[in-house]
């Protein structure tokens, strides 16, 4: 029994444009998402998806579904691929800016409970103002659950680079929540 990714990827390798439309209609909100992760502003994030969706309707000829959700995670890691191509090419991943992180001392993780009491969107506001190459890791490490081997071999930098960056912006974004807190009274 087909299910319906299953059809509406067969359908879109076949070239079939409603197919190619209803694609493009049921994941782009969700792959939006995943370009403004890694590009932390919407411009960016837009251009990102543009060129993951022709990648996506180039290649799709070759995907095998695996299972329900296998579609959605083959075209999520050609939007983090693609994401990660444009941060390389203009050269972003390497400019860390420690806006004044050195010296500070390490602050305490906020618990998760803690963490629970922030809107989703004021701790995706945090993450976007983190800077490019740690914020890259973070989702690399934290989101898409990759190893800082594996992440060291996508970015070409080394896995010591890769925990330190992820040091780094947990750091930064425990001092947000700290803060955003604090300024709430909780």
């Amino acid at each position: 029994m087909n299910t319906k990714e299953q059809i509406l990827a067969e359908g879109c390798g076949r070239g079939d444009n409603a197919a190619r439309r209803e694609l493009y209609d049921r994941y782009a909100g969700l792959l939006l998402g995943v370009c403004l992760r890694y590009t932390g502003e919407r411009a960016s994030a837009e251009d990102v998806l543009h060129d993951a969706f022709l990648k996506i309707f180039g290649s799709i000829a070759r995907f095998r579904y695996r299972g329900e959700g296998s579609l959605r995670a083959w075209m999520e890691r050609i939007a983090v691929n693609t994401a990660l191509e444009r941060l390389r090419r203009e050269r972003r991943l390497g400019e860390v800016r420690l806006d004044g992180e050195r010296g500070l001392p390490p602050v305490e993780e906020p618990s998760a409970e803690e963490t629970a009491r922030i809107p989703e969107e004021v701790l995706m506001r945090f993450v976007n103002e983190l800077p490019d190459g740690y914020r890259t890791v973070f989702n690399l490490y934290c989101i898409e659950e990759y190893s800082h081997r594996e992440i060291a071999e996508m970015l070409g930098i080394n896995e010591k680079s890769s925990s330190s960056q992820l040091f780094r912006a947990r750091m930064m974004l425990s001092r947000k929540i700290r803060a955003w807190l604090d300024k709430q009274g909780l």
